[in-house]
């Protein structure tokens, strides 16, 4: 990890906001895994967008023609574009980040996409993942109720604080119509994290010491009331081991009943 340093002396939340937000402006190697994704969707992103993106997996793949789509920490928005050409006019994709510099990247990427692809039907909202229930000016929630077919995220579960996770699982599922799905691409652990791992800025805005415990993220899910809740990609090898903690790559996938 020596190669990889974060923010040193920050809390958690600040230490993931200066990071991010200087990986918006200049690519960092260290931030997740390297994916391969479908070269033809990329090919009407900005390049900016698509050398700033930071995940783990492809949870693209679970979205079908038509769907309204919520990725969560949306960041540079390289998901959402794609999301929007798989959605096509019929579909939406929202996305949420609360990253000012990646916001202002999406943003200024979305009416580029919009002219190449033909559709305008990406929007990105400012807001923290875990709190899509809270009150926007019109006294909504930024997320309405039962309005979104697919779920998806890229590595960003894991930045969330856990005493905030209660609130995260509830939302995503708050905001799923019946027959809803998830498609949440993460880092997950073999054992649970120790608590001086998790106060360290650096290894939890690289995505190490937030992982959720691998069955415990399966369980929470199934505890949400989801249906067929398994990974449906889940790397053979570790990402990292720190202290002797396996952190692996893994998509995990579910659908929400009564579709």
């Amino acid at each position: 990890m020596a190669s990889c340093c974060g923010p040193a002396g920050l809390d958690q939340t600040d230490a993931v906001q200066q990071r991010y937000g200087a990986a918006a402006a200049e690519r960092e190697a260290c931030l997740c895994t390297p994916v391969a994704f479908d070269a033809a969707l990329l090919e009407v992103i900005p390049a900016e967008v698509v050398e700033r993106d930071y995940g783990c997996g492809d949870p693209t793949r679970w979205v079908q023609s038509g769907d309204t789509v919520l990725d969560l920490g949306s960041g540079s928005g390289k998901n959402a574009f794609i999301c929007a050409q798989v959605v096509g006019a019929g579909g939406r994709v929202l996305g949420v980040d609360r990253n000012a510099e990646m916001l202002a990247l999406s943003r200024a990427a979305a009416p580029v996409v919009a002219e190449r692809i033909g559709v305008a039907n990406v929007e990105f909202l400012e807001g923290a993942i875990e709190a899509l229930d809270a009150p926007t000016a019109n006294g909504q929630p930024l997320v309405a109720d039962a309005s979104v077919d697919l779920v998806l995220s890229n590595c960003v579960l894991n930045l969330v604080n856990p005493s905030a996770r209660e609130r995260l699982l509830a939302n995503i599922r708050r905001v799923l119509r019946p027959g809803g799905r998830v498609a949440i691409s993460d880092i997950v652990c073999d054992r649970p994290v120790p608590l001086a791992l998790q106060q360290d800025p650096e290894l939890w805005s690289g995505c190490i010491s937030g992982a959720w415990q691998e069955q415990a993220f399966l369980a929470d899910f199934v505890a949400l009331g989801f249906e067929n809740v398994h990974y449906a990609d889940r790397s053979s090898e570790p990402w990292r081991v720190v202290e002797g903690i396996e952190f692996r790559a893994v998509t995990l996938v579910g659908v929400v009943p009564g579709g």
